[in-house]
């Protein structure tokens, strides 16, 4: 049994406000298994994602209810020059059907989740998005990000029509999915760091992900300080603010060192054990070549360091 216009419209209601309690859960970063399960809706259990991509459940009529880009990210999507996400059609055929159901979606203006996969099993959701463009020539679709928020506002105070978007919302839009892109790098980088260091520091080999950061050797605000692994660094806390504030560094050998008025100073044992008692001890790094932290990266940031004053 498919919903009709106006059960499609309760469905994307509801299916929003299920992921806004996952992430009260969850944290933003949702599991695999946790999407995949659904939600319930009038006795039918809907589901928001699978391996397909572009993916409508049964209960839906015809327009998808989530796009999906996976970690290996096999269709290549990305965020162009204007910031909006370039997403790539379901195969090579303009008429498949979930292409279709795209298009059907910028047609009525109708919002989507996007579900970006950060590492294997480990999904970032985005919502509402909408399609703003298709172009068959390249075989993608243009999709904007909007306000959740906002959005759920809207939806409490008015009907089915609300879910029909206007095209003045779009410098909105546009500013918040160029905020939603450097949202998605931060998580993916630090998933990925932390994926490469088996969730545990580099220095201190501290587990707790909670207590977990992914460090930049550049940082991301400079030309080399892209956000990939061998620009990183899995730290705790504590180790990332002192990293940070140049306490100590990491050299191009993988060995501690520690700013030497650090380890001049008298502080109690936290001092002691946690700072002073890692001057020149190696670093826990991960096994691929390249995944390590880049040497000439390091060299850099070393530089830095003998140049800078503590305290």
């Amino acid at each position: 049994m498919t919903a009709s216009s106006s059960e499609d419209h309760l469905i994307r209601v509801a299916a929003f406000d299920w992921l806004a309690s996952q992430v009260d859960v969850h944290g933003e970063v949702l599991p695999w298994h946790i999407l995949q399960t659904g939600f319930e809706f009038g006795g039918t259990t809907v589901h928001l994602i699978s391996q397909r991509g572009i993916f409508r459940p049964r209960v839906l009529r015809a327009i998808p209810i989530s796009i999906t880009t996976s970690p290996r990210n096999p269709y290549g999507d990305t965020f162009g020059p204007d910031n909006q996400l370039c997403y790539r059609y379901k195969g090579q055929d303009p008429d498949h059907p979930d292409n279709i159901g795209l298009r059907k979606a910028m047609a009525t203006r109708t919002p989507l989740v996007y579900f970006h996969g950060l590492v294997k099993g480990k999904y970032l959701a985005t919502w509402p998005v909408f399609i703003v463009g298709d172009s068959p020539t390249t075989l993608t679709f243009t999709v904007a990000v909007d306000d959740a928020a906002l959005w759920r506002e809207r939806l409490q105070q008015a009907g089915e029509s609300i879910l029909v978007s206007e095209d003045a919302e779009e410098p909105r839009r546009a500013y918040i999915t160029a905020s939603t892109r450097r949202r998605l790098h931060q998580h993916a980088f630090r998933e990925r760091i932390l994926e490469a260091y088996h969730a545990q520091c580099a220095l201190c080999r501290l587990r707790h992900a909670e207590l977990l950061d992914a460090a930049h050797i550049i940082p991301d605000v400079e030309p080399e300080g892209e956000p990939v692994v061998s620009n990183g660094l899995a730290l705790c806390k504590l180790h990332h603010a002192a990293f940070d504030q140049f306490f100590l560094t990491v050299r191009p050998d993988y060995r501690v060192e520690v700013n030497h008025a650090i380890l001049e100073e008298e502080d109690g044992p936290m001092l002691k054990h946690g700072l002073q008692g890692l001057h020149d001890q190696r670093i826990h790094v991960p096994r691929a070549a390249r995944l390590k932290p880049d040497p000439a990266r390091l060299a850099r940031r070393y530089e830095k360091f003998l140049g800078r004053r503590v305290g």
